[in-house]
């Protein structure tokens, strides 16, 4: 376990105190190209929380940010070679909204990437999704007692009490599971094709995908590390691997789960109703269930 939970600072590992690194810090800079301007806006405008990155024990550092995987454009490229032909002319637009069938929003596509012809219209686009990680734990007391005095702090102990760690389980069932479904519903009979940038450690907690040849995908799952450079000592984002599948055998293996025994299940019901832990028992006592006023057509 890491004594300091923060990997990266304002686009800048926390032990790194060149005069770049300072002033990032100082003036909240975001390198990575966020969209509303220099200055990182996470969570706050006035007060940012500028973590890029946490520390994982023994593992590259984990991006809880999503704009930190725009470091030199190289997912928009890498999403470019799966959607167009080589040496295609595209350009790419951020936070595009997708409307549904009832021009309701879907969602906003992350960055659209547009295939043009030697005119300027557009002849076909594609839709790139980015998935950073979720946080359990207290990340924001870390980062502003960090900032209080970077120098000092940088190989801080910090307490294991609600120690920040990366949640992939939520990333994956609250945040990718339903853009998939729905953005990716609507892009999917569209027939246009999508690629989703996450990083190596989140994808190895996902079911297996069977996967196909790109002629034949639907999806490319381009996967990214964060590798330290020590001349410079800055992490790189660099393109590990791509997984190209196919959009419904995709989703339903991500959003359905394995399942377990039944027996095991019985075993946890009798244990908690052998030590007398039902929910709720003294509500249930005083207020007895009553068969006969059990509505019929909730289908119980």
């Amino acid at each position: 376990m890491p004594s300091n939970p923060l990997a990266e600072v304002f686009g800048y590992p926390v032990g790194n105190f060149s005069d770049n690194a300072s002033r990032h810090r100082k003036a909240r800079f975001c390198p990575f190209h966020n969209s509303t301007g220099p200055c990182c806006t996470k969570n706050s405008i006035k007060d940012p929380l500028g973590v890029c990155s946490i520390a994982e024990s023994g593992k590259p550092p984990v991006i809880t940010c999503p704009v930190r995987f725009r470091e030199d454009w190289k997912i928009v490229t890498d999403a470019a070679a799966f959607f167009f032909p080589e040496n295609a002319e595209y350009l790419s637009l951020s936070e595009v909204r997708l409307p549904d069938r009832h021009g309701k929003s879907a969602g906003n596509i992350d960055i659209v990437l547009a295939l043009l012809d030697k005119h300027g219209r557009i002849q076909d686009f594609g839709a790139l999704e980015i998935q950073a990680v979720y946080i359990t734990g207290n990340i924001s007391g870390a980062f502003r007692y960090y900032m209080e005095d970077p120098k000092k702090r940088h190989e801080m102990d910090w307490p294991l009490l609600n120690y920040p760690r990366p949640d992939y389980l939520s990333s994956s069932r609250k945040r990718l599971a339903p853009q998939l479904l729905y953005k990716g519903g609507i892009l999917h009979a569209w027939k246009r094709k999508m690629a989703v940038a996450v990083q190596q450690s989140f994808f190895a907690t996902l079911p297996l995908l069977p996967e196909v040849e790109p002629p034949q995908a639907d999806i490319a799952w381009m996967i990214y590390d964060l590798v330290h450079n020590p001349s410079d000592n800055r992490y790189q984002l660099q393109l590990v691997k791509t997984v190209y599948t196919q959009f419904k055998p995709a989703l339903e293996r991500i959003t359905t789960a394995e399942v377990g025994k039944v027996e095991d299940f019985l075993e946890t019901l009798q244990h908690r109703i052998d030590r007398g832990d039902q929910l709720g028992k003294k509500e249930a006592m005083k207020f007895p269930p009553d068969i006969e006023t059990i509505d019929s057509s909730s289908g119980i």
